[in-house]
């Protein structure tokens, strides 16, 4: 009986140092909120990566998306093998789909600090009814591992409009 209440004083006492606090300790407090940032619009070409082969080429499919309209929320959630960032957007028509956070940089490597994403969405050939805000707001998320994340401080999305940005604590 005594050794079950002080193991349970102790697991108290160390959970309380994960609590409301600013604790580093504390997952929650890992990553602050995101805040508006400006859109960077065209995407970088490593010049250094050589073309494959055209002999043993396969025909790549090509993604059709395009970047959201804007994107209105991003936030990331620890894991045990890394994070995941979650992204919220507003289309400017009803009906997108096949969405994607694809990297803007080379391999998914930081740049200074900043990890950058673009916010794509691939939209219908026939036009669709504009609709109400909440019939065009999606959500694309993506894994990271811990290794992908070393030297991040910054993760960016943008959109063709505007970018939010979840700095590192």
């Amino acid at each position: 009986m005594f050794k079950s209440l002080t193991a349970m004083v102790l697991m108290t006492a160390l959970v309380a140092g994960c609590g409301l606090g600013q604790s580093r300790l504390n997952p929650f407090n890992w990553f602050g909120s995101d805040s508006a940032a400006p859109a960077e619009s065209d995407r970088p070409v490593n010049p250094l990566l050589p073309e494959r082969s055209r002999m043993l080429r396969r025909e790549d499919e090509i993604y059709a998306g395009t970047a959201i309209g804007t994107v209105t929320e991003v936030r990331v959630e620890r894991t045990l093998s890394g994070a995941i960032i979650h992204a919220t957007g507003v289309a400017d028509r009803q009906g997108g789909y096949d969405l994607r956070l694809t990297p803007l940089s080379a391999d998914e490597t930081p740049v200074d600090g900043v990890l950058s994403y673009s916010f794509d969405v691939v939209m219908p050939v026939n036009p669709r009814p504009v609709g109400p805000e909440r019939s065009r707001r999606l959500t694309v998320a993506r894994s990271l591992s811990q290794g992908q994340l070393e030297g991040v401080r910054v993760i960016r999305v943008t959109g063709a409009r505007n970018a939010r940005e979840v700095r590192r604590r």
